[in-house]
């Protein structure tokens, strides 16, 4: 019976796991879906290079939930699902290990743009790659909520919308100067901070619906947006998701 493991990998882990395949790729198929392919043409895929008895049932679920796509590595000895950071381009299926495809991805140098928020602070930076090119990163006065009732409370929540307000319009402002020199040449745009103040800080922040199609479907959990939480942010932007069978 077999055993399944999920972590994450960053980029140089992710390459050095390639390598190893590419090394023992005796048997093994590979797969590559692009996201927001149904279920239906996932297993058809599926069913080209693999028994569907002897895969997990819910395979074709994992990989047509994943927003960035799927790279499916089978063998008799190994067994991996990666849901790369950034979407897969061209979907394909072999009867071999085919692991280019993957390893351009990783290696391709994009111009990232990373906008973390946190009520109280803030880090913006733009990366090419994973080297900074850019970056701002400050704090501002958003008191805790009121936990008592009454119309203090009620008071105090409007002095503390305002103080929000005006911290947005800030982080906003410092947004467009850092992103702005970059906008066309952007590739992606990546958020990070708590998903409540990340929604209302894009509600406020007109500018950034310029990206909104190259914004990626994820949020990347950093508890401190400072210098080196951009510099933590980068790592985990380049990392994978991977699920192994065993």
């Amino acid at each position: 019976m077999s055993s399944i493991r999920r972590y994450n990998l960053t980029k140089v882990k992710l390459l050095h796991l390639l390598e190893e395949l590419k090394t023992n790729s005796i048997e093994v198929g590979s797969l590559y879906v692009r996201p927001k392919s149904s279920k239906a043409s996932i297993e058809g895929m599926l069913e080209t290079i693999l028994d569907m008895k002897t895969i997990p049932e819910d395979l074709s679920n994992l990989i047509a939930e994943s927003r960035t796509g799927g790279i499916l590595f089978w063998g008799p000895h190994h067994r991996y699902l990666v849901m790369p950071p950034f979407p897969v381009a061209e979907e394909s299926v072999s009867n071999t290990c085919e692991i280019e495809p993957l390893y351009f991805l990783m290696r391709h140098e994009f111009l990232l743009g990373l906008v973390i928020v946190r009520l109280g602070a803030y880090g913006i930076g733009v990366f090419q790659g994973e080297n900074l090119l850019s970056s701002k990163v400050g704090t501002g006065l958003v008191h805790s909520r009121h936990r008592q009732g009454g119309s203090s409370s009620q008071r105090f929540e409007r002095h503390r919308e305002k103080q929000m307000e005006t911290f947005f319009t800030r982080v906003c402002q410092h947004t467009r100067g850092q992103l702005d020199p970059y906008a066309r040449l952007l590739d992606y745009v990546i958020y990070g901070g708590t998903r409540k103040t990340i929604l209302d800080f894009r509600k406020q922040c007109h500018f950034l619906q310029e990206f909104d199609t190259k914004t990626l479907d994820r949020l990347l959990n950093i508890r401190e947006p400072k210098q080196s939480g951009l510099a933590e942010g980068i790592q985990e932007a380049w990392s994978s998701r991977v699920i192994q069978w065993t």
